[in-house]
C-alpha cells in the first residue's frame, strides 16, 4: 500500500511522472509509446483532445470537462517532453506575463 498524499497533485508532479515513464518500455509505458512516435504524432493528440475538452466545455456535465482538462493537460506536458521543454520555463514565462495586464501583454506581442 502506498502512503497517503499530504500535498495536492501539481502539473510539476505530472511532469515528473511523464519523464519517469519516457524513461521506461514502450511495452509498459503509454507515455512512451506516444513519444516513439514523434512530435508530430504527440501534437496531434493534444489537438484532439483540446477538442474533446472544448466540446465538454460547451455541452457536457462538470465531470466530463475536469476528464477532458486532466487528458488535455497530460497530452501538453507529453508534448513538451518531446521537445526538451520544462514546466518551470512554461512557468517562468507564465510569471513574466503575470507582471503585466493580458491586455498589455497582447498587444506586446509581435503581429504575424
Amino acid at each position: 500500500m502506498t502512503a497517503a498524499r499530504t500535498a495536492p497533485f501539481t502539473l510539476a508532479d505530472l511532469a515528473a511522472v511523464i519523464k519517469k515513464r519516457a524513461a521506461a518500455s514502450a511495452e509498459t509505458s503509454y507515455t512512451r509509446t506516444l513519444l516513439d512516435k514523434g512530435v508530430a504524432h504527440c501534437a496531434k493528440k493534444l489537438g484532439e483532445e483540446a477538442v474533446e475538452t472544448a466540446l465538454a466545455a460547451i455541452g457536457e456535465d462538470r465531470e466530463r470537462l475536469i476528464a477532458e482538462t486532466a487528458d488535455l493537460l497530460y497530452h501538453l506536458l507529453v508534448v513538451l517532453e518531446a521537445r526538451g521543454v520544462t514546466i518551470q520555463e512554461v512557468e517562468a514565462a507564465l510569471a513574466a506575463r503575470a507582471s503585466q495586464s493580458g491586455l498589455e501583454e497582447k498587444a506586446s506581442r509581435r503581429r504575424d
